[in-house]
């Protein structure tokens, strides 16, 4: 058996419509919003009883998505959101796009805040970093050329 998709990534967050609204800025397209509840829940995370409000966003060509999640219960025991890009674990979740320039100015606006500063790799990408809502690190590339 041959491995068929990446459905999506989870990014765990306590602000959930500022992230959705955030995510809407990017381009991301909200598919679905919900509560999942519930000891059977709770078996695939092994959290038991839980109680977690989510978001579902899907890029614009409906291959892949950011599943936003806000824990009601149990509460969140551990903050990784500032941690640098050379930490152990999640790194970043990397989007390309049109114009660089363009979205850098929306998302900004939105708070975003550029890590370090854009780079151009070759003739081929500009790319840089951006922390976003609750310090979620992101990537966004444009393809030159």
């Amino acid at each position: 058996m041959t491995l068929k998709r990446m459905d999506n990534v989870g990014i765990v967050v306590e602000d959930l419509s500022a992230a959705v609204d955030f995510f809407a800025e990017l381009g991301l397209e909200l598919e679905g919003r919900g509560l999942v509840e519930g000891e059977w829940a709770g078996r695939i995370t092994g959290l038991g009883d839980q109680r977690v409000e989510i978001a579902m966003m899907r890029t614009p060509d409906g291959h892949s998505r950011i599943e936003l999640s806000r824990f009601l219960a149990p509460q969140v025991i551990a903050d990784h959101r500032n941690a640098p890009v050379n930490a152990l674990g999640y790194l970043r979740v990397m989007f390309a796009v049109d114009d660089l320039d363009e979205t850098l100015r929306r998302l900004t606006a939105r708070g975003a805040q550029l890590v370090g500063e854009v780079v151009q790799y070759e003739r081929s990408y500009r790319l840089c970093y951006i922390r976003g809502p609750e310090g979620i690190l992101i990537g966004l590339a444009q393809e030159l050329g």
